[in-house]
């Protein structure tokens, strides 16, 4: 009894494995789409900041999010747009973007993002300020999709070297 169990283990095992080659490789086609979607949440977070869109802004970030900028801890992005990026963004009359780059790599339903780019902001008051950014992301994929859980982003201004 032993035996004959073994030797259909024997059959199936290669059927099994052809099965799951086909699915690995259906599932690898999808996991490079999916990298697509979080770029694309990465560049309308971006896209939002530059409209000055917080509700735009916020619809891309998970409920539990942190997010870090310039050596601060500034809490949830709720917490951040309340205390810190709503009321900057009333002075602000152009932010603008140069130079961006964006690299996504994926780790099963999680996701971290490298960024480098310039920016330009002009205020109010007349105010202008250029500056030299970078940003790492970590990204959760669930049934809504991809969303920001973490985001992390300094700047400085610009230097020659």
């Amino acid at each position: 009894m032993d035996h004959s169990a073994h030797s259909e283990h024997s059959v199936s095992t290669p059927m099994d494995h052809t099965e799951q080659g086909m699915n690995h490789a259906e599932h690898m086609a999808a996991m490079n789409d999916d990298v697509a979607g979080a770029e694309a949440i990465l560049t309308s977070y971006r896209d939002a900041l530059t409209s000055r869109d917080a509700e735009a802004m916020a619809a891309l970030f998970a409920q539990e999010s942190f997010i870090y900028e310039n050596g601060k801890a500034e809490g949830s992005f709720t917490h951040y747009m309340e205390h810190h990026l709503g009321p900057e963004l009333d002075a602000i009359t152009s932010f603008t973007f140069g130079e961006p780059t964006l690299a996504v790599t994926r780790m099963g339903h999680m996701a971290y993002g490298r960024e480098t780019y310039t920016y330009r902001i002009e205020l109010a008051d007349g105010r202008v300020i250029d500056r030299e950014g970078v940003a790492t992301s970590v990204l959760a994929h669930d049934a809504d999709g991809w969303k920001i859980v973490q985001y992390h982003s300094s700047s400085r201004a610009p230097r020659n070297n």
